[in-house]
């Protein structure tokens, strides 16, 4: 989210941040946010009977802002086919690895457990499926032979930080 707002004051991303929402109040991400003047929400899932009651809720919130991406930066929860086929189209992810490959968690773990020579990250639009759908963009970065998943997990950030923007913009271009 950060090197969202980062590109958009830097005059490198021409758009508009119209909300930032969490489902986890003590989110840095909030507070970063609001000092960069964006309207936050924070909704926390543990308020919530169900995982269909807080997505119905969020896609409530979300649906106030008007926004045309939905962009998840840092949101560690499974969405319900309900939200994902409310925003369908319009939902994006990034995901720290090649995808298809290592679609799920411990990705750089399994990377170099696989003998990979390159891994990466991809800003995909999300389908009901996890870490399936169309990819937008990837970036790539070597697995060293001395890498632990702490260190390519590193760069492969730096990557992620310069994707995303580079997606999104991508994307705008796409509309207009």
């Amino acid at each position: 989210m950060q090197s969202l707002i980062s590109a958009i004051e830097n005059d490198e991303l021409e758009a508009e941040i119209v909300a930032v929402i969490s489902n986890r109040p003590d989110a840095a991400g909030l507070q970063s946010a609001s000092d960069a003047g964006i309207n936050t929400e924070a909704i926390d899932h543990k308020d919530f009977a169900s995982r269909d009651a807080f997505d119905k809720k969020l896609a409530e919130v979300v649906d106030h802002f008007q926004p045309d991406f939905v962009i998840l930066a840092g949101f560690m929860r499974i969405l319900t086919a309900d939200f994902v086929n409310h925003f369908a189209g319009r939902l994006i992810n990034i995901h720290p690895s090649l995808l298809p490959k290592f679609k799920g968690l411990h990705t750089h773990q399994r990377a170099i457990e696989a003998g990979e020579k390159e891994h990466g990250a991809s800003v995909h639009f999300v389908t009901e499926t996890l870490d399936d759908g169309p990819v937008i963009l990837q970036a790539s970065v070597p697995v060293l032979p001395a890498d632990t998943p702490d260190t390519l997990a590193a760069r492969v950030l730096v990557e992620e930080h310069k994707l995303y923007p580079a997606a999104l913009k991508l994307l705008l271009q796409q509309e207009s």
